[in-house]
């Protein structure tokens, strides 16, 4: 760095350390302790933030991952499952990310609120889920949950409703960082409050900030004392992130003897998964390379299915000691994502983030290229569409695709504005379509659909502005486009 710049980022270091003093100087006595942990560790993003100008990549150096880094799932399964699985079981513990707002889809509070089947919440999914293990080869798996100031209240209320279930559930905080002024690189809050005109001055850093949370609340260390090895990590909004023994078992009891460290589940790219990370190699080791990460000249390059072909899923599993000694030996290596935003009032501001992907290079690592069926992710009222549908069958809080179905792809489909918040979407359909035999749905506009729809094909419905379209109770609709304006009257 050339002296004049050094001098500017020593600067900058010192003014947001006089800062974050006075901020932490308003924290009530018992906040005290978290907020001066939460702010060391911005610090030391803030510190590589300003050391790290540029593209964190140099394109030149990226390989693909050699053939042996990421086994195709089908090779794991063929080993079968050894007779000790609950011995297995007993060693793992469900860590779901469930730190996001239902914002997104029009809904207030935590996104793992949000009914997702036959009145079943993301959440009530999981717990489902682990249940049905837990009492299936007689375990005892743990679920944890990482929080966000933004939903860990909400959550904790909702939890006791589990208390009779055969899980045990742990929660934990990610951390709580300052929003920064884009252009003076200094914290917006006045204090160290989180209401009022001080909300917005407050962010969740991502999820990369898993390992330092989970080691910082203490209860890393107890699960470790419990026997506890491995931790199995999802986005609480992946439906396809179950539990699977077979990976669970190759992780265990691996075929040369030498346990892995971590496993990033990873599936074949399509073209609505172009923007998603992949695994490369990178100076010998294994790397999540994002596409925020990627030099502009070469976006398209990284895009493209036939030289990227997988992207992670980000199920992933993770041995627990190796997190505790990385994080002992301030070892875990994250890119930073600076995301900028813009505040209601029209201020620019940066988040740095990390994404828990990324500290792949930190662990002996492998890639499993499973189906696609563990990649169920519900971020749209389009989704939604989906996994409420005939097209998947519920059984113990799993999702399965029905056997009626021909070919395992997923159909495209794209619900207009009109249906973005849940409450409008499910306004809009007497009750779900049968989808079965749908490739592609496209609906634009004011549209509703009656009871008992069938679509098949490429079905498009566009309601132009102004006109609404009402698809009758009953309707079958094969490779169809339906324009214009169509009101069904009742007589």
């Amino acid at each position: 760095m050339a002296p004049f710049q050094e001098v500017i980022r020593q600067e900058l270091e010192n003014s947001m350390k006089k800062e974050l003093e006075a901020l932490l100087a308003t924290a009530p006595t018992s906040e005290v302790e978290h907020t001066a942990k939460d702010f060391e560790g911005f610090q030391k993003l803030f510190h590589r933030f300003l050391q790290e100008k540029g593209p964190s990549v140099d394109w030149g150096k990226i390989q693909r991952p050699p053939e042996d880094s990421i086994l195709p799932y089908e090779k794991i399964k063929e080993r079968g499952l050894p007779e000790n699985v609950s011995a297995l079981l007993n060693k793992l513990v469900v860590v779901k990310l469930n730190g996001g707002l239902g914002t997104s889809m029009g809904c207030k509070g935590p996104k793992s609120l949000i009914s997702v089947r036959n009145e079943n919440t993301f959440l009530d999914l999981t717990v489902q889920q682990i249940e049905h293990l837990n009492k299936t080869y007689n375990t005892e798996v743990a679920l944890v949950l990482m929080n966000s100031f933004n939903t860990d209240e909400d959550t904790k209320k909702i939890l006791q409703k589990y208390s009779h279930c055969r899980v045990k559930i742990h929660t934990f905080n990610q951390s709580r960082y300052p929003r920064i002024n884009k252009e003076s690189l200094l914290p917006i809050a006045r204090d160290v409050s989180n209401t009022g005109e001080n909300a917005e001055s407050w962010y969740p850093p991502g999820h990369g900030d898993i390992y330092a949370s989970f080691y910082n609340s203490g209860l890393l260390d107890s699960l470790i004392a419990e026997g506890k090895e491995y931790i199995f990590v999802s986005n609480i909004d992946n439906l396809g992130a179950t539990v699977d023994l077979h990976i669970l078992s190759h992780l265990m009891n691996p075929p040369n003897g030498k346990k892995c460290e971590f496993i990033m589940e990873v599936t074949n790219k399509t073209r609505a998964d172009v923007k998603g990370g992949t695994l490369t190699e990178y100076e010998g080791k294994l790397r999540l390379l994002e596409i925020a990460q990627v030099p502009k000249s070469h976006v398209d390059e990284f895009k493209s299915v036939s030289k990227f072909k997988i992207f992670n899923t980000n199920n992933l599993w993770i041995s627990l000691p190796t997190i505790k000694r990385l994080q002992e030996q301030n070892a875990m290596d994250m890119e930073i994502i600076v995301n900028p935003k813009t505040l209601d009032g029209g201020l620019n501001v940066i988040q740095l983030e990390t994404a828990v992907g990324a500290a792949i290079k930190s662990f002996d690592a492998l890639g499993i290229n499973v189906p696609r069926s563990r990649f169920l992710p519900v971020k749209t009222t389009s989704d939604l569409l989906l996994v409420m549908s005939n097209l998947y069958s519920l059984n113990a809080g799993s999702l399965t695709m029905s056997e009626k179905r021909e070919f395992p792809t997923v159909p495209l489909v794209k619900l207009g504005s009109s249906f973005t918040k849940v409450q409008d979407y499910l306004k809009r359909f007497e009750s779900i379509p049968d989808i079965l035999e749908l490739d592609h749905l496209t609906v634009s506009g004011d549209v509703t659909f009656g009871k008992n729809v069938v679509l098949k094909g490429t079905v498009i419905i566009i309601a132009n502005h102004g006109d609404r379209i009402d698809i009758p109770p009953g309707a079958v609709l094969e490779n169809k486009i339906v324009s214009g304006n169509l009101r069904i009257l009742d007589h």
